[in-house]
């Protein structure tokens, strides 16, 4: 088994349909594994994608939890992090393989926001840069990562908020990120129900936070 693809569950119902398609076309890659990690999901997620015939497991409610349970019964070489509502691009996994011929340890995609806004394309460009200057990969972005040296850095830390950015500087310390510029494709909604702008604005303030060293705990506090 060369890829396992790890996707946290939790009340997700209304982008399963999509998903499961997209993970259904994964599957049939003869070197790829699917496990759903659910939270405790109310709105029948879980059961929805047992019924597709998709592999679900339970786990504590917590990103980094569910994606750290996952790792934890995944077989393959590589693992691939997405979020319930981003989608891969066409020929994902062959375009790990190719970066890990290239020597990637680990990386991400380049991003799009999917929406009707007018501001989403300036917005993905400056996550796609900003990630690429810094090193530094977001959860949307779709994560993979050599088994080996997930393990090595000890998984994602178990905090509730910028799991992602904390992995990324314990997998800096080792190696910098291959950055695909193939795209995938994530949600605008949070954007959208809150405002662009105003949802911007509170990720560079939480961002900026946490750099400067105040506990994720109280971060997520303001995220919520």
């Amino acid at each position: 088994m060369q890829y396992s693809v790890i996707v946290p569950l939790l009340n997700e119902r209304e982008q399963l349909p999509k998903l499961v398609a997209q993970l259904r076309e994964l599957v049939a890659y003869s070197s790829c594994e699917i496990i759903l990690v659910d939270g405790g999901s109310s709105d029948g997620s879980a059961e929805i994608a047992a019924a597709a015939g998709l592999r679900v497991i339970q786990s504590q409610r917590g990103r980094a939890l569910q994606m750290n349970a996952g790792a934890s019964v995944a077989c393959g070489s590589w693992l691939l992090f997405l979020h319930a509502d981003t989608r891969l691009p066409q020929g994902a996994l062959s375009a790990i393989a190719s970066a890990s011929v290239r020597g990637a340890q680990w990386g991400r995609f380049n991003i799009r926001i999917s929406g009707d806004s007018l501001w989403f394309p300036l917005i993905s460009t400056m996550i796609n840069w900003r990630s690429r200057l810094s090193g530094i990969a977001t959860g949307d972005q779709a994560i993979f990562v050599r088994r080996s040296l997930f393990n090595e850095v000890g998984g994602y830390a178990r905090q509730p908020l910028m799991e992602d950015i904390e992995l990324s500087r314990q997998l800096l310390e080792i190696a910098r990120p291959h950055c695909l510029r193939q795209r995938v494709t994530t949600s605008g909604r949070r954007w959208q129900k809150f405002g662009i702008w105003r949802t911007v604005l509170l990720m560079w303030r939480l961002r900026f936070d946490y750099w400067r060293g105040v506990p994720a705990e109280c971060l997520a506090k303001r995220y919520e």
